[in-house]
């Protein structure tokens, strides 16, 4: 894609309130992008977003795209995700992921027992809730009236500015028969403590430090099982009744921030071929332009880009449709959902890398953007919903006729 021309998302003529809340939402995640690069230096320095990107964000709205239209939300379908993490990525991926992280937390309490939407969102709609879904990381055991919970869990991301968190745990049990049960939990701030951990290379500013629980109880309705979330009805299904909440939420985790590493490669392509038009070549005086090398390597990038949008907004967009006809996707096609979000992302590496590596010398400088870009799309990679290994073995393993190894979906 040429620089200064946006991709067709998928976008049609809004006709109904869904589009036209839809177009609205995409259309301040864009108005944003300007000042959002410019604060990216900054962004990295104080290892968190700066209050007034916060505030930016919440007064656009962006926190709320898949909150409930009971409680005020936007209550869009799932591929907002995607297109809005998509554009603020073009500006700073810390933001990006950061948004779309925070996001994806109100549209999975739509999903727990009506209880505890009223306890978070009664208090605050706009309120920030914060994450881990490292299952080992916790051990909970059942106990009256609902859980003791303990553990250190990493890769909270934005946890400064939240005031609850989901923390998956496994649950054990005296009985063995019983198995092994996955399980999420809701908790106020004051149940956990936030370690300043966060000293990285990529995605810098995301403050994704590691929080410690230490023997919480943790009511039954601040809970929701895994097995709830794989698709169709859940505890809250009859407060939120929209599709959106019947989707399977582990099979699409990947799609939460995928766009991000789509933004991120846009955007380094954007500038790679903004560069390459006006640079002259430090050795024979010769237009970067006019090499066939280059040429070729912005086309190649920008097919990997392209692929890898049409493979995230598919996903998603098939996704809605299961739901919407109230159908529950087998285990082939999660496991499909997972290999095409590792995939696309990998993709989108892919690009950044090729870039980097054919700007010289010139992407070393830490006063350009884009050895920040080669940074954050190694960080993005590195997250497990990305590693194409595992999402792809497990993918084989069910084309096979073997029993799938990821145990959330």
């Amino acid at each position: 894609m040429v620089p200064g021309q946006e991709p067709n998302m998928g976008r049609s003529v809004a006709t109904d309130p869904g589009e036209r809340a839809y177009a609205t939402m995409v259309a301040k995640a864009q108005s944003l992008v300007p000042q959002l690069r410019e604060r990216a230096a900054r962004t990295e320095e104080l290892r968190h977003l700066p209050l007034e990107t916060e505030r930016d964000l919440h007064d656009a709205g962006l926190f709320r795209m898949l909150q409930p239209r009971r409680i005020g939300g936007s209550e869009l379908d799932y591929v907002a995700l995607i297109d809005c993490a998509e554009l603020l990525g073009r500006a700073d991926a810390s933001v990006a992921w950061n948004l779309a992280n925070l996001a994806s937390h109100h549209w999975m309490l739509g999903m727990f027992e009506p209880r505890a939407q009223d306890l978070v969102w009664g208090r605050d709609p706009d309120v920030l809730i914060a994450s881990s879904f490292i299952f080992p990381a916790g051990r909970a055991s059942k106990v009256e009236g609902g859980y003791r919970l303990h553990g250190s869990w990493p890769f909270s991301s934005g946890v400064g500015s939240c005031e609850w968190n989901m923390l998956a745990s496994v649950v054990s049990s005296d009985d063995e028969a019983d198995g092994i049960e996955y399980r999420i939990f809701l908790l106020p701030k004051a149940d956990y403590k936030i370690l300043d951990t966060w000293n990285v290379a990529g995605l810098r500013g995301t403050g994704s430090s590691d929080v410690e629980v230490r023997d919480a109880f943790v009511p039954e309705h601040m809970t929701v099982a895994v097995r709830d979330l794989a698709g169709g009805a859940t505890p809250g299904s009859g407060v939120n009744p929209n599709p959106l909440y019947a989707l399977p939420v582990f099979s699409l985790f990947p799609y939460v921030l995928s766009g991000v590493a789509l933004g991120n490669a846009q955007a380094c392509l954007d500038d790679y071929a903004e560069v390459a038009r006006h640079r002259i070549s430090t050795y024979n005086r010769a237009k970067l332009s006019d090499f066939q090398s280059t040429q070729i390597k912005i086309a190649e990038a920008s097919a990997k880009i392209d692929a890898a949008r049409l493979i995230m907004r598919a996903a998603c967009i098939e996704a809605m449709e299961h739901a919407r006809g109230k159908h529950t996707p087998d285990m082939a096609i999660k496991t499909r959902y997972r290999r095409d979000g590792a995939f696309s992302v990998n993709l989108c590496t892919d690009a950044v890398s090729m870039l980097f590596a054919a700007s010289g010398a010139r992407g070393l400088f830490t006063t350009g953007v884009l050895q920040r870009q080669f940074r954050d799309a190694h960080a993005i990679n590195s997250h497990l919903a990305f590693n194409f290994d595992a999402a792809g073995t497990n993918y084989g393993r069910v084309a096979l006729g073997l029993p799938s190894e990821n145990l959330t979906l």
